[in-house]
């Protein structure tokens, strides 16, 4: 007998009830998934915000809980598998970097000539590589802290969140040149009413990266005080308070002492625009602007500083006309000059230099180049690329200087041009035959953007750390004189002309931090992880 068609279609499972069931399970399966993908979405987008709030802790800011907010809100973020917190770690990256180092794109497009459209995603793919920090960071993270969460919870957040922190901070610091910009401990230097810059006490011992471990562990008790209940929670705020205060009552010791009088140091900031400073027709206007205010003060003044490269031409094009009737005024007047200036070597090799006339001369050469602005990494294959930018003077050779030592009249300096002065440890070598420290850049290359701020926070950092005052000349702001504490005592504002005067005193002696460096905070930090490793080994379970 055959079979009717709406009882073979029984057969095969197809009846409209099973029908229905299946649409359900359809609709279920699918709801979960966008709720997941919402999850996903939701958690990368937090972790952005968390890398944003980050860039309030430096300047302008100086909010610096936020450094300590922001990494716990990234640690509470992560989750437990790998590929989901590379992911999450990488757009924290992305906010970090998006918000704080956006305005690299202005030297590409006003400065590099570059359209728009191309300034901005070549802005976008650095901040994207950038960020990969940060991806491999809280891959570790995830990957490193105990698996079961009641074994050796505290492990987490109190071993290894500071110590993979710190030490993929110091990988950035070295690696491809480095760009130890936006470091953790950053922006710990500045005070808040009422609070006042508590982990600054620090600096002089442990140094940038020691200031960024103690931040990262204070995010992680900021955590377990979240997390946990009990006797936990009061233990972290205890040792957090406890973090703190010991940083407040570190500040108020000397780690150096005066040597000698004070100086009177002026600082001359031109304020020449970019597109005047290299034109043709732009250098004469430009010498007779630096040598007119240098005039002003030269009567006054102990040591006058001009910024990076104040002068538009090799040391030799002007060396007679400028240079040598420069050293004879200042030799009459008792007065050091020291004068940012290329040197040209030979038509292959020239420098980004410092010199310094009056009694005596002396030259320092940059030994720590930026690539793409300064040196040309793969030269060969890149320069049709290269050519397309029309930066001036944009393959400089590198110093060779064993340390970034200036004499400027009887005393050594320690120097800095532009971008070294944000690693701490070539700053460190020119300690302690350093009486004082000079910094000459050109933060004009980023407009009135946040790096002109930031730069000068980094700069206050470096005086902190080696218990040395600093004088800070920039082409066009921010100028300023610093004392050995890192605080601002005198400053001329972006885009301002003149000449800033002040008060230096010369030091000796040595902080911590100028005689170790970061190799106690780097031994740390790698022990913490080991001590995690082998917590979160034992923690998971045996078979």
């Amino acid at each position: 007998m055959p079979l009717r068609h709406g009882t073979a279609h029984d057969a095969v499972g197809h009846s409209p009830s099973t029908q229905t069931s299946v649409r359900k399970r359809r609709s279920a399966m699918s709801t979960e998934t966008r709720s997941l993908s919402g999850g996903r979405l939701l958690r990368w987008l937090l972790a952005a915000a968390a890398g944003g709030l980050m860039v309030l802790s430096f300047a302008p800011f100086g909010w610096f809980p936020a450094a300590v907010v922001s990494i716990a809100a990234c640690f509470l973020l992560l989750p437990p598998h790998g590929r989901g917190a590379f992911v999450t770690g990488w757009f924290y990256g992305l906010g970090l970097f998006g918000c704080g180092v956006f305005w690299i794109r202005i030297s590409l497009n006003e400065f590099g000539n570059m359209p728009v459209l191309v300034a901005n995603a070549l802005m976008l793919v650095l901040v994207a590589a950038l960020a990969l920090f940060y991806a491999v960071a809280a891959l570790l993270i995830a990957r490193l802290r105990p698996r079961q969460p009641m074994a050796h919870w505290w492990a987490g957040p109190l071993l290894v969140l500071p110590s993979i922190w710190v030490l993929l901070e110091w990988v950035r610091g070295w690696l491809f040149t480095g760009f130890p910009w936006l470091l953790a401990g950053n922006g710990q230097i500045n005070p808040l009413p009422g609070l006042g810059a508590p982990l600054a006490g620090w600096a002089p011992v442990v140094g940038v990266h020691g200031l960024s471990l103690l931040v990262a562990l204070s995010a992680g008790l900021l955590v377990v005080a979240l997390r946990r209940r009990g006797a936990a929670r009061p233990a972290a705020l205890a040792v957090l308070l406890g973090l703190w205060l010991a940083g407040t009552l570190l500040a108020r010791v000397e780690w150096t002492r005066p040597a000698d009088g004070p100086l009177t140091a002026a600082v001359i900031q031109g304020n020449v625009e970019q597109s005047v400073k290299w034109a043709a027709d732009g250098v004469l206007p430009t010498l007779e602007l630096y040598l007119g205010l240098t005039r002003e003060v030269l009567d006054v003044a102990d040591v006058v500083v001009w910024p990076e490269t104040a002068v538009p031409s090799f040391l030799h094009q002007v060396e007679s006309a400028l240079v040598a009737p420069l050293a004879e005024d200042a030799r009459a007047a008792g007065a050091e000059v020291v004068l940012g200036v290329p040197v040209m070597e030979s038509a292959e090799r020239y420098y980004n230099g410092l010199i310094s006339i009056g009694s005596q001369d002396d030259r320092y050469y940059k030994r720590h180049l930026v690539p793409f602005g300064e040196f040309l990494p793969f030269k060969r294959q890149l320069r049709p690329l290269i050519d397309w930018f029309e930066v001036p003077m944009s393959d400089f050779s590198r110093g060779e200087a064993p340390a970034p030592l200036l004499q400027v009249g009887p005393y050594a300096v320690g120097v800095s041009i532009c971008y070294e002065d944000v690693f701490p440890e070539a700053v460190r070598q020119a300690l302690p035959a350093a009486a004082y420290l000079i910094n000459v850049s050109n933060d004009a290359w980023f407009g009135d953007s946040l790096a002109p701020h930031q730069h000068l926070e980094f700069a206050r950092l470096r005086a902190l750390e080696t218990g040395r005052p600093l004088v800070r000349a920039t082409n066009t702001g921010i100028s300023a004189l610093i004392d050995h504490r890192g605080r601002v005592t005198a400053a001329l504002g972006l885009f301002e002309r003149g000449a800033l005067v002040g008060t230096i005193q010369p030091r000796a002696g040595a902080t911590p931090f100028a005689r170790v460096g970061s190799l106690p905070t780097l031994l740390l930090a790698a022990t913490l992880l080991l001590a995690a490793m082998v917590l979160g080994a034992g923690a998971r379970p045996r078979g």
